[in-house]
């Protein structure tokens, strides 16, 4: 049985594929296999993986297009092994990704969700890498409360993430009635309960460049997680709380930008106004032509380097 299992969902990355595997090929530690699942590509993605010759590599194809979380699914159900890391088919790993996460497993056998920090890639290929300001935290530990550490840039992506079996048979898997932020979804499940190890080293490199990067959408036609049921399943837990108002505020800001006007207004109805600093209750509250002015801003920011936010 191999260390890990490494899951890639894969559909129209043909741009991306080839080095998103050699990503995970080119490891230090390499006691694992690699189960890529095509959700019915209709590029040359499928052909592109195929015509790699390793014996780790398994390739599962679905009759009919599921995605995202179904593909997810689909791979942790086909693991062989007790650790399942993913990564999404247009991100990148560095070498020493899979070395580390065996060590956070090793030194923090209390965990059982284990990440590191990421970079990010740009279309004009400047990296940006965040510094978080995690509470009693140094280079690499237990992370004290994941819902309180994200309430600003994400402190790891999917494509961060190695997950021990036995979580998913608990909290469940991939909610497959979600296409946008399916992984904040079992993110909520899965940190209530389990310990998160983590390493303050960028080890994944996240693209923005991808011509379907779903983050770069609308929410127009997508359907998010159900802040309310959990809001109600976790009652007494303020952290949880103040997390699920943050991400109804990222989602709100959306909704008003694509002029889902009911959409936006139930989610900033649900917030409660201490969950929020004074600048995102502002942000929340303009016309939606300064909203999209500012977006415009940050956005011409970022393509230097400079990230602007309201955390």
């Amino acid at each position: 049985m191999p260390r890990f299992s490494v899951v890639i969902p894969l559909y129209n990355k043909e741009g991306y594929i080839l080095n998103t595997i050699n990503s995970v090929l080119a490891q230090t530690y390499i006691d694992f296999e690699l189960i890529i699942i095509n959700d019915r590509s209709t590029d040359t993605s499928l052909e592109i993986a195929e015509n790699i010759e390793d014996s780790r590599i398994q390739i599962i194809q679905h009759s009919v297009n599921k995605g995202l979380s179904a593909s997810r699914n689909t791979g942790i159900k086909n693991a062989k092994s007790e650790y399942i890391a993913f990564l999404d088919a247009d991100d990148l790993w560095k070498p020493t990704f899979l070395e580390k996460i065996d060590l956070l497993i090793t030194d923090y056998p209390e965990a059982s969700l284990f990440a590191s920090k990421y970079e990010v890639l740009l279309k004009n290929g400047k990296r940006i890498t965040h510094h978080f300001k995690i509470n009693n935290f140094k280079i690499d530990g237990i992370i004290p409360n994941f819902f309180e550490s994200n309430l600003n840039q994400s402190i790891y992506y999917p494509s961060c993430l190695c997950v021990q079996k036995k979580v998913f048979e608990d909290v469940g898997y991939y909610n497959e009635a979600i296409n946008y932020s399916e992984d904040v979804d079992f993110n909520i499940r899965a940190h209530a309960s389990y310990k998160l190890a983590y390493l303050d080293d960028p080890l994944v490199t996240y693209l923005l460049v991808s011509e379907n990067q779903i983050t770069q959408n609308s929410l127009v036609g997508k359907t998010i997680p159900d802040y309310a049921f959990y809001e109600t399943q976790f009652k007494g837990r303020p952290d949880i709380k103040k997390y699920l108002d943050f991400q109804r505020y990222l989602k709100a800001k959306l909704f008003k930008l694509s002029n889902e006007r009911s959409a936006y207004t139930k989610l900033l109805n649900e917030i409660s106004k201490e969950s929020l600093n004074y600048r995102q209750i502002l942000l929340l509250r303009l016309p939606r032509f300064l909203l999209i002015g500012i977006t415009k801003l940050k956005l011409l920011f970022q393509r230097f380097g400079i990230e602007i936010n309201s955390y």
